[in-house]
């Protein structure tokens, strides 16, 4: 294939042709992975050499949504399904599937699961949806235990490699949904105050193991509290963790045009500026890309 086709197409204003820029980046992918020709490092990787790249690409689209960033939420989107293609080139050249068989798998999947788009099923609401979803996916789970041998269990399917806050979250969810939940959400919060003291006991002992099994505990019904609450809990930790860079950020800025650096200020003079910061975002506007249509 010609690579200025799509190149060209876009320079000329018009959108690119998706199955020739498709065909495009699958060749460069082969022609990277070459065992003659191919670059050194591509042809290196493996399926777990590439894995933590796979997951820093999708924090790195999340940040670009976040930020508002257009042309970076772009390029990070290419740089994702790059990973996508890179692997379905792996597997290819074992001979166990290829980019073809991964779209086909998802489409099939996508298809199967919304009966009421594409067959005759009648969904009319979106919490109906998702009950639809997750009955035909406790089905795909059963029937998938059953191939392998395995006892079905609700909590099937959870990825142990999620973040620890997101994989609490859908292992709650699981349990909760066959009816292993609190009949009251006050009790979670009667449960993390059992937990404070449980681990403030373990805090005086000193036993590390013990101080971070308490703390696991305690972290562990948070995450509870925030989803009977309809809170995503990594999401309120990641906006928390936005705020704190953004506001100290701005102390240190504060104090530069002081001459000064924070290590050279007192606690009570960043707390005012602190404050400060607090109030300056008090009008900021929305972020697009994270406000509902």
């Amino acid at each position: 294939m010609d690579d200025t086709t799509t190149r060209g197409a876009a320079s000329a204003g018009q959108r690119p042709d998706t199955a020739a820029s498709m065909a495009r980046l699958l060749d460069i992918m082969a022609r990277l992975r070459d065992p003659k020709t191919g670059c050194p490092w591509d042809r290196e990787q493996s399926f777990a050499t590439i894995a933590p790249y796979t997951i820093e690409e999708a924090y790195e689209v999340a940040d670009a949504i976040g930020s508002g960033d257009r042309g970076g939420l772009l390029e990070e989107l290419g740089d994702l399904l790059f990973q996508v293609v890179f692997y379905a080139q792996m597997a290819s050249e074992r001979g166990w599937f290829n980019f073809a068989d991964i779209a086909t798998g998802i489409s099939d999947k996508m298809v199967r699961r919304h009966p009421h788009v594409f067959a005759d099923a009648s969904i009319a609401t979106s919490a109906a949806q998702v009950e639809a979803w997750e009955v035909t996916k406790k089905r795909e789970r059963a029937e998938k235990a059953a191939a392998q041998g395995q006892r079905p269990s609700a909590l099937d399917g959870v990825p142990k490699p999620l973040p620890a806050l997101v994989r609490a979250e859908k292992l709650q969810k699981r349990a909760a949904r066959v009816g292993f939940d609190w009949p009251a959400a006050d009790q979670i919060l009667d449960k993390l105050q059992e937990e404070f003291d449980e681990l403030r006991i373990e805090l005086a002992q000193g036993d590390k193991a013990r101080i971070t099994d308490e703390l696991g505990d305690v972290l562990f019904s948070w995450v509870n509290l925030a989803r009977v609450h309809h809170v995503d809990p990594e999401e309120s930790l990641r906006s928390t963790n936005a705020k704190f860079d953004r506001r100290f950020r701005r102390i240190e800025a504060f104090l530069a045009e002081r001459g000064k650096a924070p290590q050279d200020s007192t606690l009570a003079e960043m707390e005012e500026l602190w404050q400060r910061a607090k109030a300056e975002e008090r009008a900021a506007p929305a972020n697009p890309m994270t406000s509902p249509r």
